[in-house]
């Protein structure tokens, strides 16, 4: 592990310092930063009353929930986990923002009525105003593609296909690891697609002596070096939102660009690795070893 993570960092500090960061060009902070200034009094304020409001909030959560008979643990069986504060998480996290954001616009003096409230709340959702526009069209794209299943049969038939080619040992690997990495270009599902490949390659793999455990390594090797690169990931419009940022030109194809040199240098350091492993028969793991 610590061999794997020693290698990849280095890779990956190759590739950001000698290709990666050279073609994006010199950065000027001015343009997207602005210069830090001594706080007011008034912002010292707003900052007091934000703090003392998340004290207070934190600590009415701790009233409601560290008690045993707690309003949000379970009614039944009296635990945290689960119980209607967790189930209740996401609407919790948005008051623990929403408060201390009000608070501080009060001790600031930049909320006067819930109209402020408002206004602040949008011009804070329009930063990404890019990224929900992109998702529209994006969830329309991978619900066609769903509806079409051309993500499953891309994965069953190069499944199929690559059991059908009668390769055995490391070249079976190896092209089991391509494999993956192709079809995590259009089904980015990593656990939906193991499910639909792992029925083929586990028993197929175990016939010829491999471990599941190392058939599933060779299987992440494919699938995590190409998410990068996949349009199909459902946190890549979040991270074209956060690119236009820094530069207004940014999109998917400049993201994927970006990465696809880190993309092709973590696939083929991983492979050199695993086929490392391979050879000197280095267990994968505690109590996982690669032959059955």
């Amino acid at each position: 592990m610590v061999v794997s993570t020693f290698v990849i960092t280095l890779v990956g500090w190759y590739i950001t310092d000698k290709i990666v960061e050279p073609r994006l060009g010199k950065y000027n902070s001015k343009i997207n930063s602005e210069e830090m200034e001594d706080l007011t009094n008034a912002e010292q304020k707003g900052l007091r009353w934000a703090g003392y409001s998340l004290l207070a909030f934190v600590a009415f959560l701790l009233i409601l929930v560290l008690p045993p008979e707690g309003i949000l643990r379970d009614p039944e069986t009296l635990t945290i986990i689960p119980s209607p504060f967790f189930q209740g998480i996401v609407p919790i996290i948005m008051l623990g923002f929403i408060i201390p954001g009000i608070a501080y616009g009060k001790g600031a003096g930049t909320i006067q009525s819930d109209k402020d409230i408002a206004q602040g709340m949008t011009q804070a959702m329009s930063i990404m105003s890019y990224y929900i526009v992109l998702s529209f069209f994006a969830a329309q794209f991978v619900a066609y593609f769903s509806w079409t299943n051309l993500g499953i049969i891309l994965a069953i038939n190069g499944a199929n296909i690559l059991k059908a080619t009668g390769f055995t040992g490391l070249p079976l690997l190896i092209s089991f690891i391509i494999v993956s990495g192709l079809i995590n270009l259009f089904f980015a599902s990593a656990s939906s697609k193991w499910t639909m490949i792992a029925p083929i390659f586990v028993p197929m793999l175990m016939l010829v002596g491999y471990t599941p455990e190392f058939t599933q390594m060779a299987y992440r090797i494919g699938d995590s070096t190409t998410n990068i690169i996949t349009p199909l990931m459902g946190y890549f419009p979040i991270i074209v939102a956060f690119a236009q940022r820094y530069d207004k030109n940014a999109g998917m194809g400049t993201l994927i660009a970006t990465m696809l040199p880190y993309s092709l240098a973590f696939f083929l350091s991983w492979s050199a690795l695993f086929i490392f492993w391979f050879i000197f028969g280095i267990p994968i793991g505690p109590g996982a070893t690669i032959r059955l």
